[in-house]
């Protein structure tokens, strides 16, 4: 262990810059759903599924008081594979029946991190009423603590690993009709990975 950074006490943040990288999802395990067969194979898969990570991206809005017209991009991941909806100016009808089905579902699970904006926008933009939500930016906390967790201190605390979240992606237009692989990589991981460390705190119950 020579020359290996070792942690301090509990309660010590690791060096987050430290940590290995958390490696994320398989571009391969990322389906943009884009034809109604994608989105019937997406609705068989989700449907399934007893939890599913959830998070949406919207393009920025930089002018004062100026009003999301988002979400431009929805996310559901399964354990294996997480499934990619674009919304437009026209939403496409099967994608949208998808999402209702899914969000709406009473016996799916859906985790996320801040999800409060996304609900707000789901409901103003589609109509969408999210059942059946876990925020895990609150349900992750350590008894005790105040401040939400966002999903890289969750990643470095549970896994010990860095969450790549780059400001440079965060901010890029999420409304183009083609998206980057770098946009699709980072939009699929924030659902997938809230959906791995659900499954991990599940399995490993603070004491």
């Amino acid at each position: 262990m020579h020359g290996h950074h070792v942690r301090g006490p509990i309660g010590d943040k690791p060096d987050e810059e430290e940590l290995p990288p958390y490696a994320g999802i398989e571009l391969g395990d990322v389906v943009l759903v884009k034809s109604d067969a994608e989105a019937a194979a997406a609705l068989a898969a989700l449907t399934c599924a007893d939890v599913v990570g959830f998070d949406t991206e919207s393009k920025p809005t930089f002018a004062k008081g100026e009003a999301s017209t988002g979400p431009h991009l929805v996310q559901l991941a399964t354990d294996s594979t997480a499934y990619l909806f674009q919304i437009g100016a026209r939403p496409d009808p099967g994608s949208v029946d998808v999402l209702r089905a899914v969000l709406e579902a009473p016996a799916i699970l859906k985790v996320g991190f801040g999800l409060g904006d996304d609900l707000r926008r789901l409901r103003s933009k589609l109509g969408i009423e999210t059942q059946n939500v876990v925020d895990l930016s609150t349900t992750l906390r350590r008894r005790g603590e105040r401040n939400t967790l966002g999903a890289k201190t969750a990643v470095a605390r549970f896994f010990g690993q860095r969450l790549q979240k780059s400001k440079r992606i965060t901010t890029t237009n999420w409304a183009l009709p083609r998206l980057s692989e770098q946009q699709i990589r980072y939009a699929a991981d924030d659902a997938h990975v809230a959906l791995k460390l659900y499954r991990h705190w599940r399995a490993n119950p603070p004491a």
